[in-house]
């Protein structure tokens, strides 16, 4: 690694530049919060491991980390499960029928917890944008193709 990317710290620890924050708001489902609290609490584990080991490297990549997910937790804005399957919503599941017969269903979840190869979109995606609102029978642009919105769960 350049030495361009790391710092000293005072206690002779490098540091690597931190993770970038969103600005978008940090909305969580109850799973994405919990996920939040494993990764912080694995983290933990693993900068105590560290520190035992005197091992600079991880301390640094776990510091970061750390500073990353615990900025997460605190700034997380826990929504719970939409009341209702009328319109699309932060937490809903959304089957949607693109132009060329695929049929697509994902999960609109905050940022963190997004993984499309799973079927979770973040809310800030441009699909999830364009899907958020709407209800069963609206037709939205999603990527290059429209899609008709099929069912809302």
């Amino acid at each position: 690694m350049s030495r361009a990317f790391v710092k000293e710290s005072e206690g002779g620890e490098e540091e690597l530049p931190d993770r970038p924050i969103s600005p978008h708001p940090n909305l969580v489902t109850p799973e994405g919060l919990a996920r939040i609290e494993a990764t912080l609490a694995a983290l933990h584990q693993e900068h105590a491991a560290a520190q035992v080991a005197e091992d600079r490297a991880a301390l640094a990549r776990v510091g970061r980390d750390l500073r990353y997910w615990a900025a997460r937790r605190a700034s997380a804005q826990l929504v719970p499960p939409p009341p209702d399957i009328s319109e699309v919503r932060f937490g809903s599941s959304v089957t949607i029928v693109r132009d060329d017969g695929r049929r697509q269903t994902w999960r609109i979840v905050g940022e963190d917890e997004a993984d499309p190869a799973r079927g979770t979109l973040s809310h800030v995606s441009p699909v999830a944008r364009a899907l958020l609102g709407k209800t069963v029978g609206d037709v939205v642009r999603a990527g290059n193709s429209d899609a008709e919105i099929l069912a809302i769960g």
